[in-house]
């Protein structure tokens, strides 16, 4: 039987920088679909959702921080953002929209396509990455003293705080089985890269700090105060078991 292509979305105004991509792209095998404006893509994501998305900034009335969020709301697809706003407030907002990565222009297409292998890569095999699984804890407690207790259920591939079951994304599941893994150790951004992301993973560690900020809005009693994942300046991120 053969395999159904991956269907993936590329929203972008700039007719050259679209063909381009889509020639390359499905050179790599994918289905490609485009939206010439943030308003088609979230057409198009409502008729039939993609399983990976390419979204440029810059779209029009409809930005593409919008379209991520919108996006967002119901579906949990890698997200690239391929944009020319390289500022770091671009950047970090984008991320904090929703996107798992980001690729500044120029780029080359090459870069694209190892990063969309990565993406796929981590979804095909499932929440933790495969080093983690292996010496995993089936259900640990993350935080037991709370009226509500925090618990990381790996190979569900699941997080409770009591009864809840919280929306994680997948990249954000990851970094806390990573985190939890190794309970009370200081992992630096380098090392979650490495794990999270895969090693030989060229993105920008501030990736990492936008995630484990959206993490700990998910997982913390208090997000402002964090008491499961807490940062050791100038180290990196360390999970404490409550």
């Amino acid at each position: 039987m053969s395999r159904v292509p991956p269907r993936l979305l590329v929203v972008e105004d700039d007719d050259h920088i679209r063909t381009a991509l889509r020639w390359a792209l499905e050179d790599e095998g994918y289905l490609v679909e485009e939206a010439v404006d943030g308003e088609d893509a979230v057409r198009r994501v409502a008729v039939a959702v993609p399983d990976l998305m390419l979204v440029d900034l810059m779209l029009g009335a409809m930005d593409g921080f919008a379209v991520i969020r919108e996006v967002r709301r119901d579906h949990d697809l890698p997200i690239i953002v391929v944009s020319a706003r390289a500022d770091t407030h671009d950047i970090v907002a984008a991320l904090e929209a929703g996107a798992d990565d980001y690729v500044t222009k120029p780029f080359q297409l090459k870069e694209v396509t190892a990063r969309l292998r990565a993406l796929r890569r981590r979804v095909s095999s499932g929440a933790p990455r495969p080093g983690a699984a292996e010496n995993a804890t089936p259900e640990v407690v993350l935080d037991a003293h709370a009226a509500a207790p925090l618990v990381l259920r790996q190979e569900r591939g699941t997080v409770h705080r009591g009864e809840e079951q919280l929306a994680l994304t997948l990249t954000e599941f990851r970094l806390l089985c990573e985190l939890a893994s190794v309970p009370g150790r200081v992992l630096s951004r380098q090392e979650l890269l490495s794990r999270v992301w895969e090693h030989g993973f060229f993105g920008d560690e501030r990736i990492v700090d936008v995630h484990v900020r959206r993490l700990r809005t998910k997982i913390e009693l208090d997000a402002g105060n964090p008491q499961v994942v807490v940062t050791v300046r100038g180290l990196g991120y360390r999970l404490d078991l409550q």
